[in-house]
Formats: structure tokens, C-alpha cells, sequence
């Protein structure tokens, strides 16, 4: 059976990742930060894990927990408090990188001795369409009007950091995902996609084979080209 790890698990997109994952036959790992939070991943099958992406300790010891991994999920993210210039500073730059960016590699790292040991070893990184440069500056795209700085560079970093980290494990299938614009409280509820929509790439990736894409970005439609 495949055994999966999901970062931000415990409501929005990793929930329903975890629900559909479940659903396929994959024994999850719901990673969060507070457990306590935990009642919905727990009513779906998965099994309930204490991890904070931005704390190495907690990191470990939620790797250190499981019995073997085949797929890992990097869905954990935060959108910041800077959405603009005027209310940017270097602080609130580094915050949102450390989840969305170093907080992937922190987990990343931890997993690969487990990874290694599977025989279908998947990453799949939850990126976003707003870290991708043709779509904010195409007019008419969602992305487009967006505005803030660290959130869209977090991302971007994300997308470039998982075309690294397939080039450099060739026997792994490392993907990134747009989700699209989902409503999720991410977002106020204001996307336009359901959870299972915007769930849709990344549970597909989550499942694919030896044979399967690496190093790519896709959304729910399929790849996107760099």
C-alpha cells in the first residue's frame, strides 16, 4: 500500500488531498501544527501527525514517526501580511519564505532517506499559478491583479526549486501544482473553483507511476509550459 505524507493537512486543499488520497487506497499521514485540529483528517481515514514546517525539530520527529513513505506531499503554505509595497518589509518577506520555500526543503530533506527506500518514490510541491511570471503579467488571468510580493516570489521559488530537485533525483517523480483560484479560507472563500477542483493536479501527481513526469508544473488541465 502507498503511504503518504501531507504538510497542512488539516483544513482546505491538504484536507481534501488527504480525503481523495485516502479514497484511492493510500494510508495518509495528515501533518499539522496543532493536532488538535486534527478531528476532520481523522473522521476520513488519515492518520493525524504533529508537524510544523518551520521548526527542524518537529520536522524530524514527525519523519522519525512514520514506518516507510512512498509520497510526499509539500502542501503547507501561508499567504503572509504584506500585500503590497508600502506594507513590505524584509521581516514579512522572510516569514513567508520560510514556509513556503525553506519550510519545503526542511521537510524534503527529512523524507529522502524514506523515499529512497520505496520503489515509486513521488514529491509533489503545491506551488501556484501566482508564482508564475507569464501569468501575472497576462491581462485576464487571475493571477494578474495580484499585488503581493512575498507570496508570488515564495511560489516562484517553489516552482524553480522543484525542477532542481528533479534533476538532482532522477529516480524520483518531483512535480509542482497549481491549484488555481480556489475557495478556501486561503482567500477569504473568494475563488471560483471548488476544494476538489483545486485538489485535482495534485492528487493526480501524487498518484502517478516510475514512468510518469518529473520536474514539471501542472494545474488541473494538465502541464504547463515553462
Amino acid at each position: 500500500m502507498t503511504t503518504t505524507l501531507i504538510t497542512g493537512a488539516n483544513r482546505s486543499l491538504g484536507l481534501e488531498t488527504a480525503r481523495r488520497l485516502v479514497e484511492a487506497g493510500h494510508t495518509v499521514y495528515a501533518g499539522m501544527r496543532d493536532t488538535a485540529s486534527g478531528d476532520e483528517a481523522r473522521a476520513i481515514g488519515a492518520h493525524v501527525v504533529a508537524l510544523d514546517v518551520t521548526d527542524q525539530a518537529s520536522v524530524d520527529a514527525a519523519l522519525a514517526s512514520l514506518p516507510q513513505l512512498d509520497v510526499l506531499v509539500n502542501n503547507a503554505g501561508v499567504l503572509g501580511t504584506s500585500f503590497g509595497v508600502d506594507d513590505l518589509d524584509a521581516d514579512a518577506m522572510a516569514d513567508v519564505l520560510d514556509t513556503n520555500v525553506v519550510g519545503v526543503v526542511r521537510v524534503t530533506q527529512a523524507a529522502l532517506p524514506l523515499l529512497r527506500r520505496s520503489s515509486n518514490p513521488v514529491i509533489v510541491n503545491v506551488a501556484s499559478g501566482v508564482g508564475f511570471a507569464r501569468w501575472l503579467t497576462t491581462p485576464g488571468r487571475d493571477e494578474h491583479p495580484v499585488p503581493a510580493v512575498p507570496y508570488a516570489a515564495s511560489k516562484a521559488a517553489l516552482i524553480a526549486a522543484t525542477v532542481q530537485y528533479a534533476k538532482n533525483l532522477p529516480g524520483f517523480r518531483v512535480n509542482a501544482t497549481d491549484p488555481g483560484y480556489t475557495a478556501t479560507a486561503f482567500n477569504g472563500f473568494g475563488g471560483h473553483q471548488t476544494v476538489t477542483e483545486g485538489t485535482d493536479a495534485t492528487v493526480a501527481l501524487a498518484q502517478i507511476g516510475p514512468d510518469g513526469p518529473t520536474g514539471e508544473f501542472h494545474d488541473r488541465t494538465g502541464r504547463i509550459e515553462y
